[in-house]
């Protein structure tokens, strides 16, 4: 399938997702990734908030359970059609950006690129590392830039089942999947 066949229907799949679902399933993929990653003290954790119109996992349950250990937490945020980079405290104060994306007042990049985990939206993984996302390419850009030993790890409802036959060269594969049965590693020799 390609990419915009796999966005079509992993967003209708979301959207048919109550909210109920949403928050158990969200929860499931939450407590895999803590039990599998073992996020300590200092670590430093990029993790996008969730945009709750799209059913995306309700990643603020992980934004608090960091926050509450000092972990380290930071969120994207646009700029000129540019993602950077912002830490969080819970303190920080938030607006709504035009996508209706919850992002941080601040426009200062923390120009931190030795993140221990990266934590990335997506609609579909295959069995490669390969993720559909929204489609603007913010995360390649991202994915590019940050350390190489930074976990690059995607979030989401559903396995694995089917490949994405429209793969560039530029996308570059997630080391990680946790859904709410499974965490699956993508890179070799982990």
């Amino acid at each position: 399938m390609l990419k915009a066949e796999f966005r079509k229907l992993y967003l209708q799949k979301r959207k048919a997702l109550s909210n109920d679902e949403v928050f158990l399933l969200s929860e499931k993929i939450f407590e895999k990734f803590i039990d599998f990653f073992e996020p300590n003290v200092g670590h430093k954790v990029h993790i996008f908030i969730a945009l709750e119109k799209f059913n995306e996992i309700r990643t603020q349950i992980f934004i608090n359970y960091f926050l509450s250990r000092n972990i380290r937490v930071f969120v994207p945020k646009i700029i000129d059609a540019k993602m950077i980079s912002v830490e969080i405290f819970s303190e920080t104060k938030f607006s709504i950006n035009k996508w209706g994306l919850s992002e941080p007042i601040s426009n200062k990049n923390s120009e931190v690129l030795d993140f221990d985990f990266v934590i990335t939206p997506l609609l579909y993984c295959d069995k490669n590392g390969n993720r559909v996302g929204y489609g603007k390419g913010f995360y390649d850009t991202f994915f590019e830039n940050i350390s190489k030993e930074s976990k690059k790890i995607g979030v989401n409802y559903f396995n694995p089942d089917l490949m994405i036959d429209d793969v560039w060269v530029k996308d570059i594969p997630l080391d990680y999947l946790v859904t709410p049965t499974d965490v699956l590693s993508f890179s070799k020799g982990l």
